[in-house]
């Protein structure tokens, strides 16, 4: 029965630590801890939006299997893994986004501390002190900790907009990142998003808030190691969903997804393992926790990583599917996508209906310099309209194109891909019990589509 630590980070881009080919020096601690376990490249999360992404990983179910596609409490009927943890004899905490796993009540954490206490989620040395004492209190006990770190959510350091987020007395609580960047030494914008001045800004205030992040990885693992327990326990790190920027957080594109996933268990999994070729998903930590408790899961969507992380390969991890439902501002936007090692294919149920996009990613810098730019280039002003209204179905060869800069489902020469990718959709949303499945069909048959 190992001991267990999970710590995520609130919407932090997979690319983003230097392990996984950030920018250099922005996350030493997530850095060394890479170096001592095991790192998967093609780790994703079930669904890009913070409380249904959690409730997935707690419930090792899809959104529309638990009843949590948006933010919603979990359904009765569904079994948590802090209710298997403490049948187990575990002891459960919580640190930050306690509110985030609804009902809280169920959940039924021996120790729960939120933001507020936390620094608003970003103190490290809050994040330290209550580590410290949970582990004290657990004794000799199994325990199960789950460390969530509230940065690099919007507002970012230095951000103009904080408070629209916390009132003076809470911003004087948080203390500033071991290190702040500049536009100027931030280095270049994810290639989503356009390089523009407001945008070199606003990533380079999201890169002091990952420092942070940072900062709150190191203080709880110092504790840990302090503890003694860290040889006997189990380190699990990723990310809820990636950054709140234009075509990342609250979509289906790669950089909405794409999870930066570290695992560190001392004598269980080799260090310096890199796992860059199978996919894997954020559903599969349920089943993997549970491995590690010697306890049964119990019927769920993901597989256990713990075979993955022993022999290095496992059948029909080919692909991964992902899915958005709903906005934290109560917004209705069905998407499902299909990705595999070159392509990606991404069904949008709510284009074409006059709708128009409107989520969080939009705040901030980024969005109006990229609709001031739009005023005078054309380019920007297509990306931007894009955005906002999307086209029912987009391709991608994410090879060629990994930003997903050119929608390739109208183009001639990429038929057979598109149907291949429609079939695999479909398929999967047969089996899990999608209730889309049928404006999917319905979509598929006014194109004559082949599946």
């Amino acid at each position: 029965m190992a001991n267990i630590l999970f710590i995520t980070a609130d919407d932090m881009e997979g690319t983003t630590p230097g392990a996984f080919g950030g920018p250099s020096g922005v996350t030493p601690s997530l850095d060394g801890l890479a170096e001592e376990g095991a790192v998967f490249g093609r780790a994703h999360v079930a669904v890009a939006v913070c409380q249904p992404s959690r409730s997935a990983i707690m419930t090792g179910l899809w959104p529309h299997r638990n009843g949590a596609e948006g933010f919603e409490p979990i359904d009765d009927s569904v079994t948590l893994l802090t209710t298997l943890l403490a049948d187990a004899g575990y002891v459960t905490g919580i640190f930050g986004k306690v509110k985030h796993l609804q009902p809280i009540e169920r959940f039924g954490w021996d120790t729960a501390v939120d933001m507020a206490a936390l620094g608003m989620g970003r103190d490290p040395q809050r994040y330290a002190q209550e580590t410290a004492a949970f582990l004290a209190d657990a004794g000799e006990r199994p325990w199960f900790l789950m460390v969530n770190a509230h940065d690099p959510h919007r507002p970012f350091h230095g951000a103009d907009s904080a408070g629209r987020y916390f009132d003076e007395e809470q911003a004087a609580t948080i203390p500033a990142p071991s290190r702040v960047y500049s536009a100027d030494d931030a280095g270049p914008v994810p290639g989503f998003l356009p390089d523009l001045p407001d945008v070199r800004r606003e990533y380079a205030e999201y890169l002091s808030s990952s420092r942070r992040c940072d900062d709150v990885v190191r203080a709880v693992l110092g504790e840990l190691e302090a503890s003694g327990a860290a040889e006997s326990t189990l380190v699990v790190f990723l990310s809820d969903n990636g950054m709140a920027f234009p075509f990342a957080k609250a979509n289906c594109y790669l950089q909405s997804t794409h999870t930066p996933l570290i695992v560190r268990w001392p004598g269980e999994v080799r260090p310096g393992i890199r796992l860059d070729a199978p996919f894997v998903s954020s559903l599969d930590l349920f089943p993997t926790f549970c491995d590690a408790a010697g306890i049964d899961s119990g019927e769920v969507d993901g597989r256990s990583l713990l075979p993955l992380l022993r022999e290095g390969d496992e059948p029909a991890r080919d692909h991964i599917v992902t899915v958005f439902h709903e906005t934290a501002g109560k917004r209705r936007y069905e998407m499902r996508c299909v990705q595999d090692d070159r392509f990606g294919y991404i069904w949008n149920g709510w284009a074409e209906s006059g709708e128009s996009y409107r989520a969080e990613n939009m705040l901030g810098r980024t969005w109006p310099a990229m609709l001031e730019a739009a005023g005078s280039d054309p380019v920007m002003a297509a990306r931007t309209d894009f955005y906002e209204h999307r086209a029912q179905e987009e391709l991608y060869d994410l090879r060629l194109d990994p930003h997903s800069l050119e929608n390739l489902a109208g183009e001639s020469g990429f038929g057979g891909e598109l149907d291949a990718k429609r079939k695999a959709l479909a398929e999967w949303m047969r089996e899990t019990g999608d209730p889309r499945i049928e404006a999917f069909e319905a979509m598929l048959a006014s194109r004559n589509a082949r599946i």
